[in-house]
């Protein structure tokens, strides 16, 4: 079977074939097996997570100011240049460190399309392999170039702007965890090679990202709590996604503990 890179290197120059219907019912089949499951632990680690942060940043900036809704709504045009440069580092850093996090949702659609058990432990599976450090800088880079245009833009008055190149940057990029776990590449290859599978068939993918985006709404309309619940579409969409295009290995990831990344 032919390695990634080799595939990637015939979508280069040949491209690809990929149906909408087929693609979508195998993400939503693959969703009806993870959805009560992810959503449960979406919720719950959300509250986990949402009280850490209550706590760190009552620590540093005190419990009483929390209080103050403003707080929180930081403005990049109200920010000093270093206080700029933290908010934009730290931006990068809280994406990428709970990037692993996200990339267990994807081990998990993948258990659940092999029939093969997945419990709690599954959605940290990344933090302990040797995919984490390519995780943590595919991410981090992603984030920290998104990050930098958004606030630059905001600062220019130009919000819309920077949300459209942030969401534009989003979409081209949304290949990068499945191409890491999956696909064993190195980050910088994956970043690159999510770009090239995407420019190939823009418009089918943007119409399955418009699901996902559909699915969210309903969610939403599900007294907002309903969103955790079709959160884990996203993953199905984009696990359903990789495997139409690509061959997955048969070899677990979490066996591969130690091997290169390169």
């Amino acid at each position: 079977m032919k390695s990634t890179l080799d595939q990637i290197n015939d979508i280069k120059n040949h491209g690809y074939a990929l149906d909408f219907s087929n693609v979508f019912n195998h993400a939503f089949e693959n969703y009806k097996k993870i959805a009560l499951y992810a959503g449960l632990i979406l919720l719950v680690f959300s509250i986990l997570f949402g009280l850490l942060a209550y706590g760190i940043l009552g620590a540093i900036i005190g419990f009483d100011k929390l209080t103050n809704a403003n707080i929180l709504s930081i403005k990049p045009e109200n920010l000093s240049q270093i206080h700029l440069i933290y908010y934009i580092v730290v931006s990068a850093f809280v994406s990428a460190i709970f990037s692993p996090f996200t990339a267990g949702f994807l081990k998990m659609a993948d258990c659940a399309d092999k029939d093969q058990e997945f419990n709690v432990s599954t959605i940290f599976s990344y933090y302990r392999t040797h995919h984490f450090s390519q995780i943590f800088l595919a991410t981090f880079i992603i984030s920290l170039i998104s990050v930098v245009i958004t606030s630059l833009l905001e600062i220019q008055k130009l919000n819309s702007l920077g949300l459209l190149i942030s969401l534009t940057i989003t979409f081209f990029t949304f290949l990068t965890l499945p191409l890491i776990i999956f696909g064993n590449l190195s980050a910088f290859n994956a970043i690159k090679s999510s770009f090239i599978i995407i420019s190939k068939q823009p418009l089918v993918l943007l119409g399955l990202m418009i699901m996902i985006v559909v699915a969210f709404f309903v969610g939403l309309i599900a007294l907002c709590i309903g969103i955790l619940f079709t959160i884990p579409f996203t993953y199905s969409m984009t696990y359903a996604i990789y495997c139409a295009i690509f061959n997955i290995d048969k070899e677990d990831p979490i066996d591969s503990i130690g091997q290169s990344d390169f």
